[in-house]
């Protein structure tokens, strides 16, 4: 078993950390290797990949929203993306061809996009899945050929299904998070464990995976709540902005703050309420343990279409303005049957199984290899280009 991941953000790296743990319990297939495609590129090409996109996200996020939709036709950047992967990748190649791997699960397009073209060419045998780790279907997810896809959600399986692709071949998994995210736990224990008074709201404030939530914006804000509430603040590898914040915190004794946490499983269980942006991996983690969100800033594109599905969902309220932050959280904690409906929809939407439901799709289902034709690729363009 062979799981590529890529370090484009971290969401696909845990994703595929939470299927190795899965698979690892799975002894039917035997060795089970993960690994970070982007670390056989050179580094022109990783930065490409991981730094530039960051960068788009903090300076140009009207750009990366539009080049998301742009792009989000079915075959529209193949050729030039594939010219490109295949130009940084032989290293990545020459790994797969001496692994030889039985099973290939991809939780990022661009090396589910070469092992299909090893595929095709004959040159491996390999039982191909793809694990989406967005709510939402980029066309840049689409493999001419495949043998499984894994999808969030019902509406994203049924998008497939609609451009053409065959329905037994796609699951509704989930996103995989890991297995502490589906382990019970009491929050008020959970509280005391950690130094926080149970009987007062916890509110979980992340500055997401890429640290470009302004974080003293969103505490300037929350500080003038008239709620009395406790913020958790969680900011990540960013060592600068956790030097902001602490400075921040040593007037206010309510809010506590950490760099990386290996603990945002226990966080997330003790907490009353989420405040970040909704990432794939960090919104899956959070209806995992039925957390109500509150999303600011979300990056156009991928985190703006999971922002549509969660408050669809009636899972989350989205704050546009960081003006009517507090004003948006202190209505929400005066009203509780609101905040208790918004926790059991996380909760009925939460996939924490995801990983072991993966597992079992492929254990119980040798499927055939589907490689599709042209007719049907110009089909799956033409329907492509009517979405919006």
């Amino acid at each position: 078993m062979l799981i590529l991941s890529a370090a484009a953000g971290t969401g696909h790296i845990k994703a595929a950390e939470a299927l190795e743990k899965a698979f690892n319990a799975a002894p039917e297939f035997g060795e089970v290797i993960h690994q970070d495609a982007l670390q056989y590129t050179n580094k022109f090409f990783r930065d490409f990949y991981s730094k530039l996109y960051a960068r788009l996200v903090q300076n140009a996020p009207n750009f990366v929203g539009w080049w998301y939709k742009t792009s989000d036709e079915p075959w529209r950047t193949d050729a030039m993306r594939h010219a490109l992967d295949r130009l940084n990748t032989r290293p990545l190649i020459k790994f797969m061809k001496e692994f030889q791997p039985d099973y290939t699960v991809c939780t990022h397009f661009m090396p589910a996009g070469i092992m299909a073209q090893l595929i095709e060419r004959g040159k491996l045998q390999s039982q191909l899945s793809i694990v989406v780790t967005d709510f939402d279907f980029h066309s840049m997810w689409l493999s001419r050929t495949f043998h499984h896809y894994f999808v969030a959600i019902d509406e994203t399986k049924a998008h497939l299904e609609v451009l053409g692709l065959p329905a037994k071949h796609i699951t509704v998994s989930g996103i995989p998070v890991d297995p502490a995210f589906g382990e019970t736990a009491d929050p008020a224990e959970l509280k005391k464990k950690y130094g926080f008074d149970p009987d007062i709201p916890l509110l979980l404030v992340s500055a997401g995976a890429l640290s470009v939530t302004p974080m003293e914006y969103i505490l300037e804000r929350m500080v003038k709540m008239t709620h009395k509430a406790q913020l958790l603040v969680v900011c990540g590898q960013n060592e600068l902005l956790k030097n902001d914040v602490e400075k921040v915190a040593r007037n206010h004794p309510l809010i506590h703050v950490v760099g990386y946490t290996d603990r945002m499983a226990d966080f997330m269980k003790m907490a009353d309420l989420f405040v970040g942006k909704p990432g794939g991996l960090t919104t899956a983690e959070a209806l995992s343990v039925g957390l109500p969100m509150v999303i600011v800033s979300p990056i156009p594109g991928q985190e703006e279409r999971n922002s549509d599905h969660l408050l669809e969902d009636g899972v989350a309220l989205k704050c546009n303005e960081f003006t009517t932050l507090a004003f948006k959280i202190d209505r929400l904690l005066g009203d509780p049957a609101r905040l208790a409906s918004m926790r059991e929809n996380a909760k009925k939407n939460g996939r924490p199984n995801a990983a072991q439901t993966i597992v079992r799709t492929l254990a119980n289902h040798d499927l055939p290899l589907v490689m599709l034709g042209e007719e049907q690729i110009e089909k799956i363009a033409d329907r492509g280009v009517e979405r919006e």
